[in-house]
């Protein structure tokens, strides 16, 4: 999932990845990482505009260097986790830790509720 936090002018994409069981917790968890007053679900169009994926396709892989990527610790733990691709007919399996080594990733706890 794809979150637009704002804080006065300034407005920040950010990739959140949970387990497929578990709710982001926008709100609370992503709204104090990111330091917003506001957290809402990113416009589609602005999400594919600036990952070049496809809708339904997005994934941590190959994300704008400048959006972070907020990981539960839970999808860290999985030995395997399955994500997009960037294509929506396509979908890729990797390893849980994995995630854990792309650019701009951090594990926040609570990230998943």
């Amino acid at each position: 999932m794809v979150v637009k936090g704002k804080r006065g002018g300034l407005a920040t994409f950010a990739a959140c990845v949970v387990l497929s069981r578990a709710r982001v917790d926008v709100n609370g968890a992503v709204r104090r990482h990111l330091g917003a007053r506001r957290v809402t679900f990113a416009p589609m169009d602005s999400v594919v505009g600036e990952s070049r994926m496809e809708y339904g396709g997005i994934t941590p892989v190959g994300l704008p260097t400048d959006w972070p990527l907020l990981l539960d610790p839970a999808v860290v733990d999985e030995e395997w986790v399955l994500i997009g691709s960037g294509r929506r007919r396509g979908k890729l399996i990797v390893p849980g830790k994995a995630l854990a080594a792309l650019p701009g990733a951090t594990l926040v706890e609570g990230l998943g509720i």
